[in-house]
């Protein structure tokens, strides 16, 4: 534009700069559409993810179940006395407990059971530190269940507490939580000095108790198919004792004590389920397997044999050997392994 006069050029770059501003105020506003229809997409995916992921935990706790597979479970209405346990923080400051000092002192590491967090343990703990025990937790908070990486985690743990205490470890597990003791020791036996479980269902049917609907909406995943490989009756290679109870309203005791080849011994208490991580006669008992640890011989007591530590093998009209079906399912009675 050559001749063009001065107002005619002003006019046409005017033009030219409000095409360019309506073309960029375009893009900006489809931009702004193409984020918000993703965005709103994205929210979509993530409802019905959740819709199907919830809907699938509500299929597993509600899933049918035959009745052998529950065979020896404890009544619900047990679950009554479950609940002293909420009494525990006014009786705490009351209790008297008389504890030695060890001779022979242990590194401890202790596990909580399902949906517990370690805190739920401290009690036990400072009862064990009292007698000259160094108590570790294990680092992985609250317990949600199994997983690869949370056994790897837990193995590494370990390793790293038995290096720096220069002994090995005694691992304590409550409920589930015994579950990984066993677990870790098979991976790490090297590390660990004996494994004592506490109310765990390690033996028979893992739907022999009153949690497993709740354990399997909380965790996604059925209680007898965890994504990580385990063999649960299968005995750790080091010294191995379980402690249960009768009076647990929660897992089916035979399940809790095992059977000869699936750990050492079994010690009969008489406490809860929840009493296991306060309960006076529990305390005393694990101070005397502490103190056992790494000594001649299996137990403090040479005749407590197959079931006991100075207690009778009859426990509320429970045996060894089977009788009182209403707590102990038989040999025959119990769910095929294989099942």
């Amino acid at each position: 534009m050559a001749g063009a006069r001065p107002e005619q050029c002003i006019r046409f770059s005017g033009s030219t700069w409000m095409l360019r501003f309506h073309s960029l105020s375009a893009r900006l506003w489809l931009s702004v559409v193409l984020v918000s229809a993703v965005a709103a997409a994205c929210v979509h995916l993530r409802q019905a993810h959740a819709a199907t992921r919830l809907a699938r935990r509500v299929a597993l706790a509600c899933e049918p179940c035959p009745g052998e597979f529950e065979a020896g479970k404890p009544r619900l209405v047990r679950m009554l006395r479950e609940a002293e346990y909420l009494l525990e923080p006014l009786r705490k400051p009351f209790r008297q407990l008389d504890i030695p000092q060890t001779r022979n002192p242990q590194t401890v590491m202790i596990m909580p059971g399902f949906a517990a967090h370690p805190v739920r343990m401290r009690y036990l703990a400072t009862r064990l530190e009292a007698a000259g025990h160094c108590t570790r937790r294990w680092g992985l908070g609250f317990n949600w269940g199994p997983n690869e990486a949370r056994f790897e985690r837990l193995a590494k743990r370990l390793g790293r507490i038995h290096e720096q205490r220069g002994q090995k470890v005694v691992l304590i597990g409550w409920s589930l939580g015994g579950l990984f003791a066993r677990e870790v020791a098979k991976r790490r036996p090297e590390a660990v000095a004996k494994v004592i479980t506490m109310g765990t269902p390690f033996s028979g049917s893992p739907r022999a108790n009153n949690l497993w609907r709740p354990y399997q909406f909380l965790t996604g995943h059925a209680v007898d198919a965890p994504p990580v490989e385990v063999e649960l009756a299968v005995k750790p290679p080091v010294e191995t004792v379980a402690l249960w109870s009768a009076n647990d309203a929660v897992v089916a005791p035979r399940c809790a004590a095992g059977w000869m080849g699936e750990r050492d011994r079994a010690i009969a208490l008489r406490c809860t389920h929840m009493g296991f991580t306060y309960d006076t006669e529990v305390i005393h008992t694990l101070l005397e397997e502490l103190e056992s640890t790494g000594q001649a011989g299996l137990g403090t007591n040479p005749n407590a044999g197959e079931c006991g530590s100075g207690l009778p093998l009859q426990l509320s009209g429970v045996t060894e050997a089977g009788a009182g079906a209403d707590h102990w399912p038989t040999r025959d009675s119990e769910p095929s392994r294989s099942s």
